[in-house]
């Protein structure tokens, strides 16, 4: 099955919201992608197209007709790519619909059945899991890029980790400070409570899948929008709107381009 060199990306709202962060990798790395906006259901081309990946970033499965989700399970074991992304409609989120959808069979992770949402205060701290893979290469992991919410899963045992997201807890051993004095390292604890697999990845039948457990734009996201300096800016196309742009660290957009390209075998 010969794929068209572009991928299909449904959810995230729209490119005015949370949408323009990952448009605008994939703009910037010059990777070309259909948009379905969240809320909004395929349109008619969604079963004539061969897409070489399919991105469902918080898009609620009920969105999807029968046929049109069967298609996308089908041209995976085919050789697409689908990569999930966590949000509050994604795995089981708030609704319960991935998990006991076709879906459930091709993708690397085993849904909860029950609200898998986690929103942390502290910072989940994200680590690699393996020495060496295209989705994590050239990336300075030693500064722990950290994210605030995320989807709980388990990965399959045919499915390799390639992050792990371990919670955290910071308190101050001094809470009331003393005003202009120096800087004390002593005076905050930083505890590591739990790890769970962040991203995971596997391939079925031709095709290649992964699940990220967190959001690409804020809030679940958090600090790892801003990891790496410089900054990059990019405008979105005009298609989208009309002066929408992003800006984000060059580390978050390489990490999303890595991941997008692999998945999708760009």
């Amino acid at each position: 099955m010969a794929l068209e060199k572009i991928a299909c990306y449904l959810g995230d709202d729209d490119a005015t919201r949370a949408a323009a962060y990952l448009c605008g990798v994939m703009t910037k790395y010059g990777i070309p992608f259909d948009r379905v906006d969240g809320g909004t259901r395929p349109n008619d081309d969604f079963m004539t197209k061969d897409y070489a990946l399919y991105i469902i970033s918080d898009y609620s499965a009920g969105l999807f007709a029968p046929e049109q989700i069967e298609r996308i399970a089908t041209q995976v074991r085919n050789g697409a790519g689908l990569l999930m992304l966590g949000g509050w409609e994604s795995y089981f989120g708030r609704l319960g619909e991935y998990h006991t959808s076709v879906l459930a069979d091709v993708l690397p992770v085993e849904m909860a059945d029950r609200d898998d949402r986690r929103n942390d205060s502290s910072p989940v701290l994200l680590r690699p899991t393996v020495a060496d893979h295209p989705i994590l290469a050239g990336l300075p992991w030693s500064t722990a890029p950290g994210v605030g919410g995320f989807n709980e899963f388990r990965a399959k045992p045919t499915a390799t980790v390639l992050l792990e997201g371990v919670r955290t807890r910071t308190t101050w051993t001094r809470p009331v400070a003393e005003f202009a004095a120096p800087l004390d390292s002593s005076e905050v604890k930083i505890e590591l409570l739990a790890k769970y697999p962040f991203l995971v990845v596997d391939s079925v039948g031709s095709g290649r899948v992964a699940a990220f457990a967190s959001d690409v734009a804020p809030h679940w996201i958090g600090g790892m929008v801003d990891w790496g300096t410089p900054r990059v800016f990019q405008e979105l196309p005009t298609t989208l709107g009309d002066g929408l742009f992003v800006e984000i660290g060059c580390y978050y957009a390489q990490f999303f381009a890595q991941l997008v390209r692999w998945t999708g075998n760009f």
